[in-house]
């Protein structure tokens, strides 16, 4: 099985000079083929590892299954190469009997690279529509303080980055529950559940959410998934339909994913770095301390 991270010779250029030789890391990228009982169902790019984490979360984000009894089985056996040895880059899923395999129309035949799958305000209501869980019915307070703190809790996790540097990273932290508990001044920090990393920013949230799935935690009531990237529709709609009331991005969010985590319910937080952020969507939920003159310290931006 390739590796997370391969190494390859490169020369490192300067204005100063001639290129020296030397060793650099770079994060591993396959194909990774998804098969519902024997028949294709999608291809994505990957970074290797994590595997069925990341086809577990996928088959959440497409409303296909909502509980880990509703996967029977996961497994490499359909992927071998030429020479007979297994390639691990095809993972067949056998689903649950009482699970409606999806229509034909949901199969698809490109890889998950964009930054929006699906757009528009017909897309924003199948997604609605499709979903077992409301992150709108959480009622998880969320101190601004803590969350300001989640950048750098998931720089530390992000150990493939460290090395490669070309990695996203998707972290879901579980806040103490209730109007009260996670409002209060001198709570408990916010708990780190997972954290993974890949290529795409879209696996990393795919592996978070399989991973919960797996240990049936889903629906994933307050919960904070803060991610290395910017915010656009699918990640909204990905932490939608794992039922996590709240997302934030180190970067801005796209109009759409702002519309959507309006209509969902989801608190949606861009501009995430230590020391400020902009909320964009379901602000009720931040528990702000007040600043001097009784002013919010933070920037706040309506959907």
């Amino acid at each position: 099985m390739t590796r997370a991270s391969q190494r390859r010779r490169v020369h490192r250029y300067t204005a100063d000079g001639d290129g020296a030789g030397r060793a650099d890391t770079l994060a591993g990228e396959e194909p990774l083929e998804i098969r519902l009982d024997g028949s294709p169902f999608t291809v994505t790019m990957r970074t290797p590892g994590n595997d069925f984490d990341l086809v577990a979360g996928f088959l959440v984000s497409e409303g296909v299954v909502r509980g880990p009894s509703d996967i029977v089985r996961m497994d490499y056996r359909s992927g071998v190469g030429p020479d007979g040895q297994r390639t691990y880059n095809v993972v067949e899923v056998r689903l649950d009997p009482g699970v409606v395999l999806p229509d034909t129309s949901m199969e698809r035949h490109v890889y998950t690279s964009s930054s929006c799958g699906v757009c528009g305000t017909a897309s924003i209501e199948a997604v609605t529509k499709v979903s077992s869980f409301d992150p709108a019915e959480d009622a998880v307070r969320l101190p601004v303080p803590a969350l300001l703190g989640l950048p750098d809790r998931l720089r530390t996790g992000q150990k493939l980055f460290d090395t490669t540097g070309g990695v996203h990273a998707a972290g879901l932290f579980r806040f103490p529950g209730g109007p009260d508990g996670a409002g209060r001044e001198g709570a408990a920090e916010p708990e780190l559940l997972c954290v993974r990393e890949d290529v795409g920013r879209h696996n990393a949230v795919d592996k978070v959410v399989g991973w919960a799935l797996r240990e049936d935690l889903l629906p994933l009531r307050s919960t904070v998934l803060q991610v290395s990237g910017r915010a656009s529709f699918e990640l909204v709609q990905k932490a939608y339909m794992a039922g996590i009331p709240a997302l934030a991005a180190v970067s801005a969010p796209s109009a759409l994913a702002v519309d959507l985590a309006d209509q969902a319910g989801v608190t949606l937080l861009g501009f995430s770095r230590g020391t400020s952020f902009n909320a964009y969507a379901h602000r009720e939920r931040l528990a702000a301390r007040r600043g001097p003159g009784g002013a919010p310290p933070l920037t706040t931006m309506e959907s």
